[in-house]
């Protein structure tokens, strides 16, 4: 018998194609199916690709996304088209435009507190919220919906992620919020679908300050609240108060007057600083569970002045009080630095710890201050000084591209480069003969401001996504920190593969 045996064949030819053997122009084509983030990935994956991420055809597509209506001005540019578009991009953040889509409305009582949600406006008059819809209020065709519980002044306004809470039931709500708000009533509440779903109760005097952001890990998150009683509050938002549910989790002590600020640390997500308005300064760990009242806090300090501000970043408080900012270790609890700002009482400040920028406003000026400069606890030089002011400075938003500055005595709103301190444009409200605001709120290309001239409340809505009309002849420099010349070195892989 003559056996055999069938010896397989193997395949010798270890090539394979790879992504970068197809030519620049069919991966052009096939990032239609990617975002501005995906491109900007695929940028600093390896050279070959950082080229496709830069190719014209790939911005001509995001432009005609963004602002179809300006195509005839993009093919009309001899300059590269990713230059156009980050130019208009960063202008727009930057709001260089005199032609932004304006609103205004009339409101009843003074308007107290601003936040943007999504496609609505959350705003406060005493005890009442009023929620304006973005669409209906430029189309001018939804009403404005009033939220009545609490009995008295609402003192804080946050939103937290609704998929935290005891509501959420499906993936359908993953992205939606709930707003928490504080009162002089003694109690928080809880909002959802137009109404009130739960009310926190154990302040014994007006809450004054919510927390910025929510402690804890996946086994359940908390906020915290502050009050006039002095005591620091964690309530848990898993727990819907049924069946014995109880949602208050401690109450820290240690403070001896009524809390004025709080922030969550950047470096852990169970600390938390809070404020009090004898410039005390404590921070609390809400993982630590124990029957000691004072066993949760885990660092002290003190700083002279009137609290105006305080911003967490990494494992750094910057805090501004009195006319200083003061930068604290927590790690340690000594200070970093402390920069007088010789700008007499601060009424506002603002942070961007990623670049390093901070700024203050002050009467009838604002500051901007590069943090590294600041050494010892003496005084520092600013930045620049953004004059033009009138009366305090008490609204003041900072995000990479800009700084918006505005103050209850001052018509004009300021608006400012965020890296240079130039201004780049100045918004006025005539409605307002001549009053100032009472409340502002910032959110990318949106920006909503409320005013009040002792008869009168108004709401003034600006959107800059279509602008056309810039503010400036001044050339602009195209650029941005994160697209660089083709010519240059990239942050990717140094092979083509």
């Amino acid at each position: 018998m003559t056996t055999s045996s069938a010896t397989p064949s193997t395949n010798t030819d270890h090539t394979a194609t790879k992504v970068t053997d197809m030519d620049i122009d069919s991966l052009a084509h096939c990032t239609n199916y990617l975002n501005l983030q995906d491109i900007t990935n695929l940028s600093i994956s390896c050279k070959y690709l950082n080229r496709v991420a830069y190719s014209d055809s790939v911005w001509l597509r995001l432009f005609r996304e963004r602002w179809s209506h300006l195509e005839p001005y993009i093919i009309s540019q001899s300059t590269g088209l990713r230059e156009v578009y980050l130019a208009r991009y960063r202008d727009l953040q930057q709001y260089k435009f005199v032609d932004p889509l304006f609103r205004c409305v009339y409101m009843g009582a003074k308007t107290s507190n601003l936040l943007f949600s999504k496609n609505s406006i959350f705003s406060t008059q005493g005890p009442l919220i009023r929620i304006l819809s973005i669409d209906g209020y430029l189309e001018r065709t939804a009403p404005i919906v009033s939220l009545n519980g609490h009995s008295a002044r609402i003192t804080s306004m946050r939103l937290f992620p609704l998929k935290e809470t005891w509501l959420f039931r499906n993936e359908t709500h993953i992205n939606e919020n709930v707003l928490v708000t504080s009162s002089c009533d003694h109690s928080i509440r809880l909002w959802w679908k137009g109404r009130c779903q739960r009310a926190f109760r154990g302040h014994n005097g007006p809450v004054t300050v919510l927390s910025d952001k929510l402690l804890g890990d996946e086994n359940g998150k908390v906020f915290a609240s502050g009050g006039e009683d002095s005591t620091v509050r964690l309530w848990s938002l898993s727990s819907s108060g049924k069946r014995g549910q109880k949602s208050l989790k401690a109450t820290l002590y240690g403070h001896e007057k009524p809390i004025a600020l709080m922030s969550v640390t950047g470096h852990s997500a169970s600390l938390i600083v809070s404020m009090s308005t004898d410039s005390k300064v404590r921070v609390w760990d809400a993982s630590i569970s124990s029957s000691d009242r004072n066993s949760s806090c885990v660092g002290t300090t003190s700083v002279p002045g009137v609290p105006v501000g305080i911003k967490c970043h990494d494992s750094l408080i910057y805090i501004a009080a009195g006319s200083t900012i003061e930068a604290v270790d927590l790690r340690t609890m000594t200070t970093a630095f402390r920069t007088s700002t010789n700008q007499g009482k601060l009424y506002s400040f603002g942070l961007m710890p990623s670049k390093f920028l901070a700024c203050t406003g002050g009467l009838d000026r604002a500051m901007l201050w590069d943090v590294r400069k600041s050494k010892g606890t003496g005084e520092s030089d600013p930045m620049a000084e953004l004059d033009g002011h009138k009366g305090p400075v008490s609204h003041l938003h900072m995000d990479p591209y800009k700084i918006v500055t505005a103050g209850p005595e001052d018509p004009d709103i300021n608006i400012w480069e965020t890296d240079t301190g130039n201004q780049t444009n100045s918004l006025t409200s005539s409605s307002l003969d001549g009053s100032g605001y009472s409340s502002m709120a910032v959110d990318g290309l949106h920006i909503a401001t409320a005013g009040h001239d002792g008869e009168h409340s108004v709401i003034h809505f600006r959107d800059f996504k279509n602008a056309v009309c810039s503010s400036s002849t001044s050339d602009c420099v195209i650029g941005s920190k994160f697209w660089r010349p083709l010519n240059s070195s990239t942050d990717g892989d140094e092979s083509d593969d």
